[in-house]
């Protein structure tokens, strides 16, 4: 960027991309920059990260391409890279690799790749920097390759190609979405994009986050490693792909699940590798300070060999919900079905974790056992669709039981659900029983659930999933609002009938959207700034459901 200024005057996404560009000013000239990682055509089999989904026509490249052009007047450019590998354990070791000082590869445990640039590279310590003047209409890039061979682009023009092609490659992905003209289209596009960029093609998992360890609590001792594919979410992802008309991505997800190896009972972690792995040992790096001091930084998550019910339901939903909409029940999937409805069958009368993964005792979660409803619900559906009667009768009996079990038991006086048998504590997880199925929109507990979510669970109209000073979740400090359970809480006033206060409040949830639209897990109200990894595709995921939801509801007007 340009030399001596830190403030940028504009960032943006090209529109329908995920591209960056950002403008700076300086007291010489402006300049524009663009970031890519760029995509291609398939030209070969992809050996840095083979594919177990059938490939696709364009595949990542394995390069970060940035090119810089000057607008007016001439400015100051200079390229600093500095990369530390191993969570900033071993610095960069550099070796220019061409006689004009134009590459150089940066080695450091036991990974290398390679800075390519059209200005020449000199090395300050673990630093390669170069500097150059721009003046008006003249161009500069700079590449980073991680590619077989550690290929990049050969000079601007190539450059400039490569990042062109891949706003293309956006454009015409997201030209296959359903997005209706609507005022809720943008939020919508960028959800899509952001959802396609966090998944991975090779597998076609989804991953949480990109980030690790941004805290929820500032300062604080609640940060996680996000890095990874929850099955929870593979439900609200199917839901997302398949309301967008996004039905290849849907497919390669449901294909990554089958490809899961499940535990020795049968059932599937919480969450996996992106790559399937299953171990995700949980360690901290004590010499990291954190993101303003949050401490400690975390690699790998503890939680993934928790006991969560929840599980099953989100894997037989999406089963059902995939099921319909393609029309075909694989028969690779059918052994998971039942693994998942015999899993649901043993643990639903057990405690557990629950949906936040608490790591304090376990408890008889509502949500937990709402979702284990939905497992056996929608097991006996998947069997009627298969024409198994004996295992339709046996799973419904089972939803029945448990549905009957809810009722009783994680209902408080007042009519509203539970967070747990054991309190009569709001938790913002029951608002998955309306979007669900398992009580109707004018059911009155439903309703007393809803408003009493939306009155004492709130800090100034956005939803906390619960009070920390009423929940033992292992952990100490404040927490902020958490945006998925607000936007739950949008899908849920619309179910009860609520649109004004819906719309309302989705309003209120784009407004607080990053400038580039993108959105955590959290909001802290007090500082209106985002919270936690980023960005979430949780958030996004409930950012498309219930503008969904609004969108239908208005069409059927």
């Amino acid at each position: 960027g340009p030399f001596g200024i830190n403030v940028p005057t504009a960032r943006a996404y090209i529109a329908g991309t995920n591209v960056l560009t950002t403008t700076w000013h300086t007291p010489s000239g402006w300049v524009l920059v663009h970031d890519a990682l760029t995509m291609g055509p398939r030209r070969a089999p992809d050996t840095v990260t083979p594919h177990t989904r059938p490939p696709a026509d364009d595949d990542a490249e394995h390069l970060l391409v940035r090119v810089v052009e000057c607008l007016e007047g001439s400015v100051d450019i200079e390229m600093v890279c500095e990369p530390a590998f191993d969570y900033g354990r071993a610095p960069a070791e550099w070796t220019v690799v061409d006689g004009a000082g134009h590459a150089a590869d940066a080695s450091g445990a036991g990974q290398t790749f390679r800075l390519s640039t059209d200005m020449a590279i000199g090395i300050e310590g673990s630093a390669a920097v170069a500097r150059h003047t721009l003046s008006q209409g003249e161009q500069a890039f700079c590449a980073v390759s991680w590619a077989e061979g550690l290929t990049g682009p050969t000079d601007a023009d190539d450059a400039d190609e490569r990042i062109a092609t891949t706003v293309r490659f956006w454009r015409d992905w997201l030209s296959r979405a359903r997005i209706p003209d609507h005022p809720l289209r943008a939020p919508l596009e960028r959800s899509a994009l952001t959802i396609k960029g966090l998944t991975y093609m090779p597998t076609g998992a989804t991953v949480a986050a990109l980030t690790t360890s941004l805290p929820e609590t500032p300062g604080g001792e609640r940060n996680w490693d996000y890095r990874y594919t929850w099955m929870r979410d593979t439900t609200f992802t199917l839901q997302a792909l398949h309301y967008l008309n996004l039905d290849w991505e849907a497919e390669e997800f449901m294909q990554f699940l089958g490809d899961l190896k499940p535990n020795a009972d049968g059932g599937l972690q919480i969450m996996y590798g992106i790559d399937g792995r299953r171990d995700l040992t949980e360690s901290t790096r004590e010499e990291l300070s954190g993101y303003e001091g949050a401490h400690p930084v975390r690699i790998g998550n503890g939680a993934f060999d928790q006991r969560q019910n929840d599980v099953y339901g989100a894997v037989l939903d999406s089963l059902l919900l995939h099921t319909r909409r393609s029309k075909h029940l694989p028969r690779r999937l059918w052994p998971l079905v039942e693994s998942q409805a015999a899993g649901a069958t043993a643990t639903w009368a057990e405690p557990d974790q629950g949906i936040w993964e608490a790591r304090g005792a376990p408890q008889h979660y509502v949500s937990s056992k709402l979702m284990s409803w939905v497992a056996l619900d929608r097991a006996a559906r998947l069997a009627v669709i298969r024409q198994d009667s004996a295992l339709e009768a046996k799973w419904r009996a089972t939803a029945d039981e448990i549905r009957d079990d809810i009722l009783a038991r994680g209902v408080s006086e007042g009519g509203v659900l539970r967070q747990h048998y054991d309190t009569d504590a709001l938790d913002a997880s029951t608002l998955l029983a309306p979007l669900f199925g398992f009580l109707p929109g004018d059911d009155e507990r439903m309703r007393n659930t809803v408003d009493a979510i939306a009155e004492d669970l709130t800090e100034r109209g956005y939803v906390l999933r619960y009070r920390t000073g009423e929940t033992d979740d292992g952990l100490s400090g404040k927490e902020g609002t958490f945006l998925i359970c607000s936007y739950w809480l949008v899908s849920a006033l619309m179910i009860v009938g609520e649109t004004e206060r819906a719309t309302a409040l989705m309003e209120r949830l784009l407004r607080i959207a990053s400038p580039l639209g993108l959105y955590a897990e959290e909001f802290e109200v007090d500082r209106a700034r985002h919270l936690g990894n980023f960005p979430q595709a949780f958030s996004h995921l409930a950012l498309i459901e219930a503008a969904g939801r609004i969108i239908v509801a208005e069409r059927l007007e």
